[in-house]
């Protein structure tokens, strides 16, 4: 029985996570077009809801093409290595006091290191297709999710300091005990986290693996039908979770004014979160690779590294 509502759990997980990513989609080419003067989708459904949909059935109908000279087995298993952890990782979120999955004691430290397998699925894709537009692709991705991932992780270490744990809830509950969002004592962790987090997902103006105008379309140039759709969900699907991420460590995950439900007050800091990403793809131009890459290592990383020293000696000077 508990097999069966294992599985139950997981099929509906990823079915609602679909549904998710599909309208996250729709919301984010309406916000855009409307921040440039455009209509967006409107043609397929009442008001373009089905146009993602659409979108979705005809990648799935596509013909699966596969080009005579990539390393074939690689080339398969790319996509999946890929996606696989970004929907692993949502196993821990907790989405309300009452809703959640596996409540890890190192939430924390699962999130990270799970998300790490991406990057190898990324290189996997770009070198096994033979083609030299993937391969730069690749290796840019490749740099770029290590650089980032290290002030990334450096600007957690600080609200893990404060809650004096790794688990999720516990740090929800420590913000609600302190009776303040960690954003606040954590404001320069936080910056640094959105910038990191940015680059991280390769979302606007850090979007440097894919950007059409240098590689094609990077590293999964070589992809067709539902093996490069199996990239684009796995590059919303990080956007989603770390939006949720930074929810629960800044702005206090499910605490709010009891006029609304926990869950509710959620998805409203999710949806701010996943609103600034679309703004900042609406009106930032890509930025260059080298200069990405400098700001990461002599910006970001220092940035990072002032937070966590200031947080350990006012922790200390307080007594914690």
């Amino acid at each position: 029985m508990n097999l069966f509502y294992m599985i139950f759990y997981s099929v509906a997980s990823l079915i609602l996570l679909l549904v998710t990513v599909m309208y996250t989609i729709y919301f984010e080419r309406k916000v855009i077009g409307y921040m440039q003067v455009r209509y967006g989708p409107n043609r397929t459904g009442p008001l373009g809801l089905l146009q993602t949909l659409a979108d979705v059935l005809k990648l799935l109908m596509k013909e699966d093409i596969i080009p005579a000279k990539v390393d074939r087995p690689i080339f398969v298993l790319a996509p999946v290595i890929a996606f696989a952890p970004s929907f692993m990782i949502l196993a821990t979120i907790p989405w309300s006091e009452n809703i959640y999955g596996a409540d890890l004691n190192i939430g924390v430290l699962y999130i990270i290191g799970i998300s790490s397998i991406t990057t190898i699925g990324m290189l996997m894709g770009g070198w096994s297709s033979n083609n030299k537009y993937s391969l730069l692709g690749a290796m840019r991705s490749v740099a770029q999710m290590i650089s980032y991932e290290i002030p990334l992780v450096m600007s957690i270490i600080g609200v893990v300091i404060l809650a004096g744990s790794m688990n999720l809830r516990d740090i929800v509950y420590a913000q609600q005990n302190m009776g303040l969002w960690f954003v606040i004592p954590q404001f320069l962790g936080f910056i640094v986290y959105m910038i990191a987090a940015t680059a991280e997902v390769a979302r606007s103006p850090f979007d440097l693996p894919e950007a059409e105008s240098e590689l094609v379309s990077g590293y999964h140039v070589e992809y067709s039908g539902f093996r490069m759709a199996y990239f684009f969900l796995a590059e919303y699907v990080y956007a989603i979770a770390i939006a949720a991420l930074a929810t629960i460590l800044f702005f206090g995950g499910w605490l709010g004014p009891a006029f609304l439900p926990g869950i509710v007050w959620f998805f409203l800091k999710w949806s701010v979160f996943m609103f600034i990403w679309f703004w900042l793809r609406a009106t930032m131009p890509r930025t260059r690779i080298d200069q990405l890459m400098t700001f990461g290592w002599k910006v970001l990383i220092p940035l990072a590294l002032v937070n966590i020293v200031i947080t350990a000696v006012v922790r200390i000077w307080m007594g914690g």
